[in-house]
């Protein structure tokens, strides 16, 4: 009871956000008194650092990439392409912004595909003059897809790099696994939101008003640079991973190439058209520490047990197959991200998995159950605004850009759309598993 009252103070804050105490802090506060509560042991932190370092400093560095392409006018140029190839008809240019989510979300993580796609988005859509309803449904789209295709790469959600090192996945077994997944995932999002909204959607639009996706473009070296260098980054993690090369190495060699481009350092900053020292003020570095104090006050949570009744269920579903227990394992790890948060629930399901491996799961099953668990945490957060950061910061954008989506409405949207993509895709999961 204790470690529960904490971990429920402690996402309370995180979530509330009082002025002036961040969500690193409010986090961190969390661990000092569970640590002071003998919820957690000195001990304790080493591992948990161990479980999370790697998948923090990875979705730092990723987000700086996303900043700084962002500068350059990356996601703009492409979403103005978008918005041309759609030749002026509703119904072809939302399948398109779909797919655009879900290729930024896989290569920039699903916090870069919501928080900076959607802004664009939304200025665009106010050129086409669209109306306040159809506006709505693509915002919906951009932010549901953000979730529900980050699941391909192990880069695309810090809930995967954290799964997938703590069982120890390389890079290119997971992305042989989750690719296939992602690719139904998407085409299931794109059916269950054009029969959510596309009589929202309206024929046709006009086109004349839009401006050359050139005229995006701010900074042209960083814009010429961005394609290689995010070649060779994909590149680099999958040769990478044979020689077990943590993903934040690679990314932050990434990131550092972006920086030393952005601001121009071979010329002493002469001629750089972004700020570097801002985008690395706006860099999420809080993120550290919040990532440290949640997981260990989630740790706690495991050694108040809850984590062994988690395993007894998982286990009671592993006994009923890898079908039941992909199924099960999803919805279970779905339901924790919306009540806990995706950051928390992860790590429980990662726990609860291992523990319930250690009373005899058939190894396809084990591996399956691992997998359901990230696409659990993945998707379980469209269910709730709360299930996970992304989600609340997304919500906060649309605020200040003049769109008020209630938790009554979110959530009623999020009921509407977010189960039949979650069981289609773990069923792909199941059949998928059981072919390999």
């Amino acid at each position: 009871m204790t470690a529960f009252l904490i971990f429920a103070v402690t996402l309370l804050l995180v979530i509330w956000q009082p002025r002036g105490l961040n969500i690193g802090w409010s986090a961190m506060g969390g661990a000092v008194l569970s640590l002071a509560a003998g919820v957690i042991t000195w001990q304790d932190i080493p591992v948990v650092w161990g479980i999370i370092w790697d998948a923090t400093f990875t979705f730092v560095a990723l987000i700086i990439i996303s900043l700084i392409l962002d500068e350059a006018g990356f996601f703009h140029w492409a979403a103005l392409h978008v918005a041309r190839w759609g030749g002026g008809r509703g119904r072809r240019l939302f399948p398109f912004i779909v797919v655009l989510g879900a290729l930024i979300a896989a290569v920039f993580a699903n916090d870069g595909a919501a928080l900076l796609l959607t802004p664009i988005v939304m200025a665009i859509l106010l050129q086409l003059e669209f109306s306040p309803a159809a506006t709505f449904a693509f915002v919906i789209a951009t932010g549901f897809v953000a979730d529900t295709t980050s699941l391909p790469l192990m880069i695309s959600n810090l809930v995967n790099i954290v799964s997938a090192n703590y069982f120890g996945i390389p890079f290119d077994r997971y992305a042989a696994v989750m690719v296939p997944v992602d690719i139904i995932s998407l085409l299931a999002t794109l059916v269950v939101l054009l029969l959510a909204f596309g009589r929202r959607i309206p024929a046709h639009y006009p086109t004349a008003h839009l401006p050359e996706p050139r005229s995006a473009i701010r900074d042209p070296l960083v814009f010429r640079a961005s394609f290689p260098v995010l070649a060779l980054l994909l590149l680099a993690y999958f040769v990478t991973a044979r020689w077990h090369v943590p993903v934040s190495a690679v990314t932050i060699t990434g990131a550092l190439a972006l920086l030393a481009l952005a601001g121009r350092w071979w010329q002493g900053g002469r001629g750089a058209e972004i700020s570097v020292p801002r985008i690395l003020r706006e860099a999420p570095w809080k993120i550290v520490v919040f990532s440290l104090g949640m997981y260990l006050v989630v740790y706690g949570l495991r050694n108040a047990g809850l984590t062994a009744y988690v395993a007894q269920a998982l286990q009671w579903l592993a006994a009923h197959g890898t079908v039941a227990a992909t199924l099960g394992t999803g919805f279970i790890a779905a339901l924790l991200s919306s009540v806990l948060n995706n950051m928390p629930a992860v790590l429980v399901g990662a726990l609860s998995i291992h523990q319930a491996a250690l009373l005899h799961t058939a190894p396809q099953t084990h591996e399956a159950m691992v997998y359901a668990n990230i696409i659990g945490c993945d998707l379980g957060p469209k269910f709730t605004p709360i299930g996970s950061l992304a989600t609340l910061l997304w919500l906060h954008v649309l605020e200040k850009k003049g769109i008020h989506i209630g938790w009554g409405e979110y959530m009623k949207t999020g009921l509407l759309i977010t189960p039949p993509v979650l069981l289609v895709t773990l069923a792909a999961l199941a059949g998928w598993m059981m072919a390999l």
